[in-house]
């Protein structure tokens, strides 16, 4: 039978009897489970081991999952493919989304990593060449992102309450808007879009044409309010070269409810 090891008036073992009790074979006994000054700092030394590799995988967890969120996702229509048929196809409208838009966002989210990279090393030179692929890419995305939402098969017609409002003061008339900015689209060289945009300055609403997928904030500092998208991609398949006719029927699947949200939220 094992002998109970003498203990001083607290109760607590001597740290040589401690010692000698490890190296007795009869007696197995764990160094920090015993209290002396030794074996609690090196319980302390374990313990803060344990936290400090603990904190380092929690931050690389949480570094993980900050860099995923910050990818760039293709958003969810909010209604089917075919649903602003006859005006504009279904199979334009998958091509457009699936295809096209996927397309920027993949594109926006490789240079993004690409310049993330390039900004670590200091390499000014690559920020700079990444430049043209941000602005193209991220403004495809921002672009489009808009453009899905100011669309509805349930939109056409013409807007109501302020949004009108704001129209005949800055243009005269519903229709005078819709003649200049149906004009200022078609007018576009290539490939771009035409805008009807919130100047926060003048506090009034403007027209403006963008060439390729120059965002329309980033590059004339008007919030935008309603985007038409002018590349052949849009409207080929179902108008061919004929992009009056694409422009003309798109006014009739146009939410006038989102493009109304739109200046109101321009406006705070």
């Amino acid at each position: 039978m094992l002998q109970t090891p003498p203990r001083d008036i607290n109760g607590t073992v001597d740290c040589a009897v401690k010692l000698k009790l490890l190296s007795s074979r009869a007696v197995t006994v764990c160094l920090w489970c015993l209290p002396c000054p030794v074996s609690t700092t090196m319980n302390m030394l374990c313990r803060v081991g344990q936290i400090r590799r603990c904190a380092a995988s929690l931050s690389q967890t949480i570094s993980q999952v900050s860099a995923a969120r910050q990818k760039h996702t293709l958003p969810d229509l909010t209604y089917d493919y075919g649903a602003l048929e006859p005006h504009i196809s279904a199979e334009i409208m998958q091509l457009h989304h699936s295809k096209h838009h996927a397309t920027y966002v993949n594109n926006l989210n490789v240079t993004e990593e690409k310049y993330q990279e390039a900004l670590a090393k200091g390499d000014v030179t690559t920020q700079v060449a990444l430049q043209p692929a941000l602005k193209f890419n991220g403004g495809g995305h921002i672009n489009h992102t808009i453009f899905w939402t100011n669309l509805s098969p349930n939109g056409g017609g013409e807007p109501q309450g302020e949004l009108m409002e704001a129209i005949k003061r800055d243009f005269g008339s519903f229709q005078k808007m819709k003649e200049k900015m149906s004009a200022a689209t078609v007018a576009v060289q290539g490939s771009g879009w035409g805008w009807l945009g919130y100047d926060k300055e003048s506090g009034r609403l403007r027209i403006a044409a963008c060439a390729n997928q120059d965002p329309l904030q980033g590059t004339t500092g008007l919030i935008p309010l309603l985007g038409i998208d002018v590349w052949e991609h849009a409207y080929y398949l179902q108008y061919k070269n004929v992009r009056p006719d694409y422009v003309k029927a798109i006014w009739n699947v146009i939410s006038w409810e989102n493009v109304t949200e739109r200046l109101q939220i321009a406006k705070k």
